[in-house]
């Protein structure tokens, strides 16, 4: 069966069928992927019933996959490449990623090699939500005006995890945020960010990690950037995914934002394994405050 592509939403999102990631992939196979999802953002692969080594495997297709020694707490135990989203206990203690991404954000826009590709693949999720959501930052960008396009392309803004656990990581552990701080300095990224693959620009701020722009305090800053968090979500520019096991979603980092609200009780397990893909240099690193 050739893969098919079935478009999900007006904003972004499509699914692909005719695929089986299990096994190895054809160079066909593996350009239409790469067509697919430049195209649509976010490409949804259902009914794969593969392993961590297989998902690994198909990851390496795309670049070279992060170790995620910048969060380095949550990774499967035997895959250092596998970052685990789940409300499952680790190590009899209540994990601390099952309210991972509650809100928009881009994986790692607070390092200088911002993620790449995104491939999240279900293992469990509970009857009802357990949800992501996923914004078009081409979009974003295209439907602001000529003159608000000319002021962002001028600007850079500060991407924090200083910001991230001061306003939404204070339940943590400690210790672990005190290390996770001093191994990401706050980075400067350009507010348009220019995709170095389809050309195109796209806004490249988000309410999770963006803290203030470059030159600017945090009080002048803060109108101009609720105005971009806001303006970049509007219902017109997103597709919401409702999840079933063995779903395993790839989206593009670098002209998107998702989050994972808190649609579902934790009585229901949901489990999540997680690679990224590196992605080229972008930004440039401050001194933390």
């Amino acid at each position: 069966m050739a893969l098919q592509v079935r478009r999900l939403a007006f904003g972004l999102g499509a699914e692909l069928t005719g695929v089986d990631l299990s096994k190895p992939i054809s160079s066909d196979d593996r350009a239409a992927i790469q067509k697919a999802w430049l195209e649509h953002q976010v490409i949804v692969f259902p009914g794969q019933d593969i392993s961590p080594e297989q998902q690994i495997r198909f990851g390496r297709l795309f670049g070279e996959l992060d170790d995620h020694k910048a969060v380095p707490f949550y990774r499967h135990p035997e895959y250092p490449e596998i970052y685990l989203i789940t409300n499952h206990k680790i190590g009899g203690k209540t994990s601390e990623t099952k309210d991972t991404g509650r809100l928009w954000h881009s994986d790692h826009s607070f390092t200088t090699r911002p993620t790449m590709a995104t491939m999240l693949y279900c293992r469990e999720i509970p009857a009802v939500g357990g949800n992501t959501m996923f914004a078009n930052m081409y979009m974003a960008f295209d439907t602001l005006s000529d003159t608000m396009k000319s002021v962002l392309r001028k600007l850079e803004a500060v991407h924090s995890m200083i910001h991230y656990t001061d306003h939404y990581l204070k339940d943590r552990n400690p210790e672990q945020i005190a290390h996770m701080r001093k191994i990401n300095p706050p980075v400067a990224q350009p507010v348009v960010r220019i995709h170095p693959e389809t050309g195109r620009e796209a806004l490249f701020v988000n309410e999770m990690m963006t803290s203030h722009f470059v030159g600017m305090t945090v009080e002048e800053s803060h109108g101009l950037l609720k105005f971009l968090f806001d303006h970049s979500v509007r219902p017109e520019f997103t597709y919401r995914h409702a999840w079933k096991v063995n779903d395993l979603l790839m989206w593009d980092n670098r002209c998107t934002l998702h989050m994972a609200p808190a649609d579902y009780t934790h009585e229901e397990p949901r489990h999540m394994h997680r690679i990224t893909v590196l992605g080229t240099p972008s930004g440039r690193q401050l001194e933390a405050a």
